[in-house]
Order: C-alpha cells, then sequence, then structure tokens
C-alpha cells in the first residue's frame, strides 16, 4: 500500500474510533446511560440498525443524535470502504507474490 493510502487508512480509522467513544462520552454524561449502553446505543445508531430498546429523551439529546448519525454513517461508511480496500490490496500483494516465486 502506497505511504498515502497508509495515512489515509490511520486517519479514517482514528476518525471511526473517535467518533464511536465520543457519541458513547455524549450518551453517558447527558442520557445518564452506563458505558456499555452507551457504546451500544452508539453502534446500533451508527450501524443504522435503530432497535429503539435506547432512545434519546431530551430535545438536546435528539438533535445531538441526529447530527451524530448524519456524520458518523459517512465516517463509519469510509472506514469499512477503506479497509475493504485495504484488504483487497493485501491480498493482491499476496497472489502477486505467490505468482512470482512460481515463476
Amino acid at each position: 500500500m502506497e505511504a498515502y493510502d497508509k495515512h489515509a487508512y490511520k486517519i479514517i480509522l482514528t476518525s471511526a474510533i473517535v467518533t464511536v467513544a465520543g457519541g458513547s462520552l455524549f450518551f453517558h454524561v447527558f442520557e445518564k446511560l452506563s458505558w456499555v449502553d452507551a457504546y451500544y446505543f452508539s453502534v446500533v445508531s451508527l450501524a443504522t440498525v435503530g432497535y429503539g430498546d435506547i432512545v434519546p429523551k431530551t430535545n438536546g439529546e435528539k438533535l445531538f443524535a441526529t447530527l451524530y448519525i448524519f456524520v458518523g454513517v459517512g465516517i463509519i461508511t469510509a472506514f469499512i470502504s477503506a479497509t475493504m480496500k485495504r484488504r483487497g490490496y493485501k491480498l493482491k500483494e499476496k497472489y502477486e507474490k505467490k505468482q512470482k516465486d512460481k515463476s
């Protein structure tokens, strides 16, 4: 993988971690959810599953959740895409090396 791609992947990975951690922190502090429930709600929201078992209660929390989902879904989608691209690149390198070794 090119140096630029590795750097971009690290940025996307960090963004995904910060997004989930930030959402978990917000919902723990303002929704008074346990850490596990706050993390669970963050992941379920960003995965667009939305079971409905935990919901924001105040208008401020609802606004944050809406913005969090708009931004977070994009970041998570970019992370999944970059991970698949990275995995494909590594498999291609492995295949090419195997072919070269056969020659």
